[in-house]
């Protein structure tokens, strides 16, 4: 498996991660045991970059990793570099609001610790900042979990690049999650060129759309079943088909160059810079294999302009979140 660094610190990662939301059951119901048969195989493949939420199926997700490590031994510590990720809470009624205080995120990184059955995690991410909080504030108080030992970098999720800016000239921030495929490129407008400048990775999450940039797309019966995606615009009705009807010519394009669709969009990722690490998830051994297949492939300049052509800039129909889903993340653009 190709290598890449994370962060300021330069602790080699692989160049594709994996997203771990797929441990709990947001894109249809898993269990442990397919959890457990993913994880082997990304180590057979040699993907040792996890990245995981306090919040991913309450807690789930974190605790599928950490039952696969605990059957591991002694080495399990040092198998896969971990990244997880709090400050999104709910209130007794299940509104949900962002806490980013220390005491909040101490509390809930011990939980994911416990939860993980390791000591200390690579990477903590603010998960969503609360606007309400100068960010200056929240990276001085990942300073302060950082110098606790329980993780060695910190970053955010879905912040604008000027947050980034702020929050970096006070503690180096390592990672910015983003979503980022070929159906959103939103984070171009800044956030590519922000993080490259300042030695922070580009956490791609998402990376083949949530399906459309696979061989195997949602269909939309499947799409009303999933609460995220019957809501999300992309995958309403008429959304939905145009939406297929356009990538039908990137399917087609892939079959061409001898790789999975999932693959070619992976591969178009990473030629984007080396500090963006694509992080898909998947419940799927077989579809691991397809994602996988991207990362050794090295797109030409002519490549990249069939790709370009067949799937320009803004092709993809409906907004990336409903307006309910817009709640928190920072538009910049």
């Amino acid at each position: 498996m190709k290598q890449t660094t994370l962060g300021q610190l330069k602790t080699p990662i692989s160049a594709l991660g994996y997203g771990a939301m797929s441990f709990s059951d947001f894109y249809g119901p898993t269990d442990e045991e397919k959890s457990h048969a993913v994880l082997e195989r990304c180590l057979d493949l040699g993907i040792t970059h996890i990245d995981t939420s306090n919040v991913y199926g309450g807690g789930m997700s974190e605790t599928r990793i950490g039952t696969f490590l605990a059957k591991q031994g002694q080495q399990a510590q040092d198998l896969f570099t971990i990244a997880t990720k709090a400050s999104i809470a709910a209130k007794p009624d299940g509104t949900r609001y962002f806490n980013n205080s220390l005491e909040h995120l101490e509390s809930e990184l011990n939980g994911s610790l416990e939860r993980l059955g390791v000591e200390q995690v690579e990477l903590f991410y603010i998960h969503r900042r609360d606007a309400n909080v100068p960010i200056e504030e929240v990276a001085e108080t990942l300073a302060t979990i950082v110098k606790s030992g329980k993780t060695r970098q910190v970053g955010f999720s879905e912040i604008a690049p000027t947050s980034l800016e702020v929050a970096h000239a006070v503690h180096p921030v390592a990672a910015v999650q983003s979503e980022y495929s070929l159906s959103t490129r939103s984070p171009e407008m800044g956030l590519v060129q922000k993080t490259a400048e300042l030695g922070a990775n580009l956490v791609a999450f998402s990376p083949v759309g949530r399906s459309l940039l696979t061989d195997h797309p949602l269909d939309y019966d499947t799409c009303k079943e999933l609460p995220f995606l019957q809501v999300n615009p992309r995958f309403q009705a008429d959304n939905l088909k145009r939406n297929l009807a356009i990538t039908d010519g990137f399917r087609q394009l892939a079959a061409e160059m001898g790789i999975p669709a999932a693959g070619l969009a992976i591969a178009w990722l990473l030629a984007q810079g080396e500090h963006v690490v694509p992080i898909p998830g998947t419940r799927s051994v077989e579809h691991l294999n397809e994602l996988a297949a991207g990362v050794d492939v090295i797109l030409s300049e002519s490549d990249l302009a069939a790709i370009e052509q067949v799937l320009p800039i803004g092709w993809c129909h409906g907004d990336r979140y409903s307006a309910g889903q817009w709640t928190g993340p920072e538009r910049y653009c």
